[in-house]
């Protein structure tokens, strides 16, 4: 069956894999229509897809009407050859730095969401997958009994703490919209609760690994947050985040509405995840200072996937070493 795929934030961490790894068979007649304004990423991503004409891209905002519009007259436009129309919506307001912009977050992640949804119900589309973010766990996001799960209660810091917590109550609200389109019958879909992803890919210094990678390079030391003395993480490879997508995408019975852990057991601290990335790029005695602090910042997030194991066959292949590496190379050479 033919199936055609419409992804918004096409050129960000999530997208552009996605778009390859949909592309990957070239003999599906599968087609993606995917759209970016930029905000967080660039063209670059996408280039080496551009040329097959099984993708059509955009450069759209997800917060322009008219433009959203013209989006919409394209699927109905195509829809008859297609037996299955899967929007995806990547679109995100996401890096940390843009955590405490409490209208930019809303305004991208909250309403654009609403919207692409709608737009997705509207043009008949079968089935809708939401990224949403493990930054909904907030200061509840780990256990002693191998992660947080899907069901847990979840403890938020609030308006008296920090402002970066509007981003995670913005994405938690996408999951009801979710929920609720589900449960009237009106599509076929789930929100995906990613951990903290990375892609060999990333080209600016904005996420935790390539900043670190940056700082050797550049500075030949790294400054982190004074979080980062007691701070652990677990980091997924955006291969396997996407593989996660496409496996939920492709499992009918799981896209009941609910929320989807996807993530590694990996757990590493954010000392011994520079010392790693220092010992990868040859330095032996690396340099690590800290400076400033982050409010509602959890020192572990630590997340079940039981769940997402138990209803798809989707389990992560890249592990954090093979990662890293793959990370640093292609980092290094783009900067020669």
């Amino acid at each position: 069956m033919k199936k055609l795929y419409v992804v918004s934030g096409v050129t960000g961490m999530t997208g552009n894999e996605l778009v390859r790894q949909l592309l990957k068979d070239k003999s599906s007649d599968n087609y993606i229509i995917g759209f970016d304004n930029f905000y967080a990423s660039s063209l670059e991503t996408v280039k080496d897809c551009l040329s097959d004409r099984r993708f059509e891209f955009f450069e759209y905002d997800i917060n322009d009407k008219t433009q959203m519009d013209l989006v919409e007259s394209r699927v109905k436009g195509l829809r008859a050859d297609f037996g299955e129309i899967i929007y995806i919506n990547c679109a995100a307001v996401v890096h940390t730095e843009h955590f405490y912009h409490v209208h930019e977050t809303f305004e991208t992640n909250v309403l654009g969401m609403k919207n692409f949804l709608e737009q997705a119900m509207r043009t008949g589309a079968q089935k809708y997958i939401n990224c949403s973010t493990s930054e909904v766990y907030s200061m509840n996001s780990w256990n002693e009994n191998g992660g947080v799960k899907e069901s847990d209660y979840i403890t938020m810091a609030d308006a008296e703490h920090s402002q970066r917590t509007s981003y995670a109550t913005g994405k938690l609200l996408t999951e009801f919209f979710m929920k609720d389109a589900v449960e009237r019958g009106r599509i076929l879909g789930c929100s995906i609760r990613f951990a903290n992803v990375y892609s060999k890919n990333e080209r600016y210094p904005k996420h935790i690994i390539p900043f670190i990678i940056d700082s050797f390079q550049r500075d030949g030391k790294v400054v982190l947050l004074e979080n980062s003395r007691k701070n652990r993480r677990t980091f997924l490879h955006n291969y396997d985040s996407c593989s996660a997508v496409l496996a939920l995408a492709g499992t009918d019975s799981a896209l009941d509405g609910s929320v989807y852990n996807v993530a590694t057991d990996e757990e590493i601290s954010i000392i011994d995840l520079a010392k790693l990335c220092a010992e990868k790029m040859g330095i032996d005695d690396p340099v690590i200072e800290f400076s400033g602090y982050r409010e509602s910042d959890p020192e572990r997030r630590l997340l079940s996937t039981e769940k997402i194991r138990a209803r798809t066959d989707w389990k992560p292949v890249v592990d954090l070493k093979k990662g890293l590496e793959e990370c640093i190379v292609n980092y290094l050479s783009a900067k020669e």
